[in-house]
């Protein structure tokens, strides 16, 4: 008897490339000195996070994940503090992302806050800030669909934030060292 082939459905598929993502962020090998005191977060432990908005100036520390799942009301609240600064459009940010960061806290061995510069982006920000020039803004950027966010981390050196995320394999990472801001995001793991 010939076994049925079911599709996985979009949203499944979605949700199973996060867990196979966060899983990939967990299980990562320490990475340099400082990360040999701090490994990578863990699916079991809680995980938290500390953010400060360089444009609107408000703050959040929180723990996002505790008992290997997504704590919904964390997810909210950071959904909030992300959102475009321009309009005040929220957005729905992958969690994954929140792992890259705590990830990067971790090798580098702070918890220390991270200094947001850009989380969520709607689409009309997004031409805006295309038309201005300058450069940085990609027509499609994952900044639109909630899987990037721009960040600098107090008191560490701005290189080793970005050599910290390349460690990571996990997504894309920009080093902007003008702007004095890193890039992260969960797409496929590029840099630039």
């Amino acid at each position: 008897m010939k076994a049925m082939q079911h599709p996985i459905h979009p949203a499944r598929r979605r949700l199973l490339g996060h867990g196979i993502r966060l899983i990939t962020v967990a299980a990562l090998p320490a990475w340099g000195q400082a990360a040999q005191a701090a490994p990578a977060p863990a699916l079991g432990r809680e995980r938290t996070l500390s953010l400060v908005h360089t444009h609107t100036r408000e703050r959040i520390e929180l723990v996002y994940a505790a008992a290997g799942s997504y704590l919904d009301d964390a997810l909210s609240k950071l959904n909030r503090f992300l959102r475009d600064h321009y309009s005040g459009d929220v957005g729905i940010i992958d969690p994954v992302l929140f792992d890259q960061l705590h990830a990067v806290q971790a090798a580098l061995g702070t918890t220390r806050s991270f200094e947001v510069i850009s989380g969520y982006r709607c689409p009309s920000t997004n031409d805006k800030l295309r038309a201005k020039g300058g450069g940085g803004v990609a027509r499609q950027s994952l900044h639109m669909q909630g899987r990037a966010i721009d960040i600098r981390l107090q008191g560490v050196p701005l290189d080793e934030v970005r050599d910290a995320a390349l460690a990571l394999r996990a997504g894309g990472v920009g080093y902007y060292p003008g702007s004095q801001f890193v890039h992260l995001d969960t797409g496929r793991v590029r840099n630039w």
